[in-house]
């Protein structure tokens, strides 16, 4: 019996480790796929926009969400079968979930400046000629200065440790060591900073475009109002706003747990693995979530959106001002009118037209014998 019960809690305990193995797994495969494909997709764009800073951008987040996924991931997956972590491994992934934290939100910060830039100082703009150059050059600074952030535990200001439930490394969040606490408050005041940068940008951006608004419905009639306006709803401005947007958003979303958990946990050192656990799993699903957002917000799916929204927009009118259709309408809007129906109602209008036509020659001829 005590056999059969140990078999029992071995084959129970094997099938929760194959779920749990399945998670990061399945991750790592989205991850690339999405990535790939959001790549390949930003590589087909036109060449003035793929030239633009803000295009160069987006394919360094998404070539940063790429070598994230496939730096990181797989140290997890073989941590689940092995159970064991090298020093130096530890230190590694620690690194890795440090760097690839920052750097996303100090290129989405960036991509949030250039549109507030571009948009609410577009002389500003092109005095300081921001291009693909300049926002390469950018993208290098983001590297080295990322990169020299988080090599900083390795000098001796901060330690990695294995975090519960041994399934990943980050620095020690809960130390009383001077030169320990320093670095925790350095990387989330850091990442905090970001952070408020993009929220700040974004929602100046939005006011901007909101006063550009303003200005145009006092200066103009309503009509050339709503026609500029449609016009640029269907270029480039509009893509790279929702882009923008969107990604901000998911990228704040997924960053801001492990934030809040550094300062959190080196303020109180309270001791709460499953929520450390879950801010982690959330800053992993961010470069999961980013490619599917370029991939889905592409311009050929936006004007098909925005296509989809004027036929209904339409409809509804035509449907108001119409409330009593005519053949000539249903006809347009290919219903399906038996021919029988349409002649017979054709018929009527004619004898109508003919029957009143005689009454109008009847009146006149007895008007003229009258005189």
């Amino acid at each position: 019996m005590r056999n059969m019960g140990d078999n029992q809690n071995t084959t129970s305990s094997l099938n929760v480790e194959k779920t749990a193995l399945a998670i990061p797994v399945l991750m790592f495969m989205v991850g690339v796929v999405g990535n790939v494909t959001a790549i390949a997709a930003l590589s087909k764009t036109k060449k003035e926009r793929k030239e633009s800073a803000f295009y160069t951008l987006v394919c360094g987040l998404a070539v940063t969400d790429l070598l994230g996924t496939c730096l990181a991931s797989p140290i997890t997956i073989a941590t689940y079968l092995e159970h064991s972590w090298p020093g130096t491994l530890c230190e590694f992934h620690s690194f890795l979930l440090l760097f690839f934290g920052v750097a996303g939100l100090s290129i989405i910060c960036t991509m949030s400046a250039e549109r507030y830039l571009a948009i609410s100082h577009p002389y500003t703009y092109k005095r300081w000629t921001v291009d693909q150059h300049m926002a390469r050059w950018c993208l290098f600074a983001i590297y080295v200065g990322n990169v020299l952030l988080c090599c900083l535990p390795l000098l001796g200001f901060s330690k990695s440790i294995h975090q519960p439930p041994n399934t990943w490394c980050f620095i020690d969040w809960r130390s009383r060591i001077s030169l320990h606490v320093f670095y925790s408050f350095l990387y989330a005041g850091i990442s905090s900073l970001l952070i408020l940068l993009t929220i700040a940008c974004n929602v100046a951006l939005c006011w901007t475009l909101l006063i550009m608004r303003q200005r145009a419905k006092r200066l103009a009639p309503r009509s050339s109002i709503k026609k500029r306006w449609r016009e640029r709803s269907s270029g480039v401005e509009i893509q790279m706003m929702l882009l923008l947007l969107v990604t901000s958003l998911v990228v704040l979303v997924c960053s801001t747990p492990l934030v809040v958990r550094i300062f959190v946990n080196q303020r109180w050192l309270v001791n709460d693995w499953g929520a450390d656990l879950q801010a982690i799993r959330f800053a992993s699903v961010n470069p999961i979530l980013d490619p599917w957002v370029y991939i889905l917000l592409r311009r050929t799916v936006v004007h098909k959106l925005l296509s989809i929204s004027r036929r209904v927009l339409r409809g509804r009118t035509n449907s108001v001002d119409r409330a009593h259709p005519t053949v000539q309408y249903l006809l347009e809007k290919n219903c399906a009118i038996p021919i029988v129906l349409s002649t017979e109602v054709l018929g009527r209008v004619y004898l109508d037209d003919k029957s009143s036509t005689a009454g109008a020659t009847s009146h006149v001829e007895e008007k003229e014998q009258a005189q």
